[in-house]
This record gives C-alpha cells, structure tokens and sequence, in this order.
C-alpha cells in the first residue's frame, strides 16, 4: 500500500497530478483544493496517498492535508459512494464546511455539490453524523508540520501494519524525546514506543 509521495511534480491538472519517485512517474488523482494548492511543475511535492484497489484497477487518490484524506476514506465508506464520487464531493465544498454540513443536518447545502442528489445527501448524514470530529479550532489540536525525515518514519511504521493513530502518537513520543535527527534513531524511538 502507498500511503504517502514526495518526488517531483511532473504535471498537473484539476483531477491529475503527476508524481514522479525515485524515477517512477505515478498517475494521482486529486480534488480541486488540492490542485489550488499545489507547488508549480517542476517543484518537490509531498501528497498523503489512499490507494484504492479493485480486481481491474490500482488507483492511487492523493491529498496534501492529512484532515482532507481522512475524511475522503470516510466518504467511500458511505453506500453509493465510491472514490471518484468522494473526489467530485470533495471539489464541491471545503472539507470543514462539509463537516458542519454533515454533523448540522443541512442536506440542502450538501446537496449543493454538482452531482449530489437529496438521497446520496441523506446517506451522507445519516452514514457519517457520529464518526465526524466536531467542527472548529477548539476541538481540533493544531498538528504541527511534520518535517522529511518525521513523514519516513511515519510512512515506514503504515507499511509494518502499524495503525495511522498509533504510529502518529508513536511518533510523537520518539519526536518529544528528543533523540531525532536522523530516520534510524527515531525509527527505533518509534518502534520502542510501539512496543510497550
């Protein structure tokens, strides 16, 4: 599973950009916030990646905040609503706006969003309402950037099978000891962290 790109943007388009890693050029499809804000071609980029996989398809669906891919996943969750569906959803409204959207009930302004209808807006509410983190600053701590070297490590423990929040929290402590600095320290920081 990838879970995260940093390379070279070779291209990029409203729904498109072009990774290239280590030599490796990888097709992402991304939603129009993301593409607002992405560097110009030629710039290093670094995505949070969900990769969907069906029997005919490997599609990888890229994110430059965290929050946006989270709450991507949380939408295919969602019955009739698969990744490209999710992506359009998302290029319709701002994701914190969407979540007050969904945690307030306001199926019309869910509507809104060009190729919603009332019934997939419903589902949306009814499916997501409680498994939404509440709106605004207060409930959501500030995270701060995470430097090359913290993403590896990060990207390393997702790829043991570790779980994004335990790896994060690990992370976190092997960060707040002190001891980073280079991947293989706070790699075994991380790890230690995992294993009490």
């Amino acid at each position: 599973m990838i879970a995260h790109l940093r390379g070279k943007l070779l291209a990029k388009h409203p729904n498109q950009a072009i990774v290239e890693t280590a030599g490796v050029g990888y097709d992402v499809t991304i939603s129009v916030p993301t593409f607002s804000d992405l560097p110009a071609e030629g710039a290093e980029v670094a995505l949070h990646i969900h990769t969907h996989v069906r029997e005919d398809l490997i599609a990888l669906y890229g994110f430059l905040r965290p929050s946006e891919k989270l709450l991507f996943e949380k939408l295919i969750t969602v019955s009739g609503i698969g990744p490209k569906v999710a992506i359009t959803i998302l290029s319709g409204m701002a994701a914190d706006e969407m979540v007050g959207a969904i945690r307030g009930n306001d199926v019309a302004r869910l509507t809104r969003i060009p190729g919603i209808g009332k019934k997939t807006a419903e589902r949306m509410v009814l499916e997501l309402r409680d498994k939404l983190p509440a709106a605004g600053p207060a409930s959501a701590p500030a995270v701060p950037p995470m430097n090359a070297i913290e993403e590896d490590v990060l990207s390393a423990l997702l790829n043991l099978g570790y779980q994004r929040a335990a790896a994060e929290k690990a992370l976190a402590t092997a960060t707040k000891n002190g001891k980073g600095g280079s991947f293989d320290a706070m790699f075994r920081d991380a790890l230690a962290a995992l294993s009490k």
